[in-house]
C-alpha cells in the first residue's frame, strides 16, 4: 500500500512544504494539511502500517525520525528535539513506542 492510496499527493506535498525548515514540524498541523484528520479510523490504521517501517506493530523513536521521509523520500529527517517531542505527545503509555491505537487517537484529537 502506498500513502497516496489514502492521501492525495498534493496534500502530502503541501504538508511537507510547511515543515521544510528544521524545528518547524508540528504533527497536528501536518496531520491536518495532509488530510489525515479527515480519514476514517480504518484509513488511519492503513497509514500507520506504512509508517511502521519494520512491521513490528509499533513506531519506535528510530523510525519516527524518518517520519517525513515515509511520505516523500526526499523529505528531511526530523531533528532530535522534534522526534522526542513527537514521541512524547503520542506515546501515552510511556513504553517508548507508538501503537496504532495511540496514533489514531492523536490524529483524530
Amino acid at each position: 500500500m502506498s500513502l497516496t492510496s489514502v492521501l492525495s499527493a498534493s496534500d502530502i506535498a503541501a504538508a511537507l512544504r510547511e515543515c521544510q525548515a528544521p524545528e518547524s514540524f508540528s504533527y497536528k498541523k501536518f496531520f491536518q494539511t495532509c488530510g489525515l484528520t479527515k480519514k476514517t479510523p480504518c484509513q488511519i490504521k492503513e497509514v500507520f502500517g506504512v509508517l511502521d517501517n519494520d512491521n513490528s506493530g509499533f513506531i519506535e523513536e528510530d523510525e519516527l525520525k524518518f517520519f517525513l521521509q515515509r511520505f516523500d523520500a526526499g523529505a528531511r529527517v526530523l531533528t532530535s528535539s522534534e522526534t522526542k517531542a513527537f514521541m512524547s505527545a503520542i506515546d501515552h503509555d510511556g513504553d517508548g513506542k507508538i501503537g496504532a491505537d495511540e496514533f489514531q487517537e492523536v490524529v483524530l484529537s
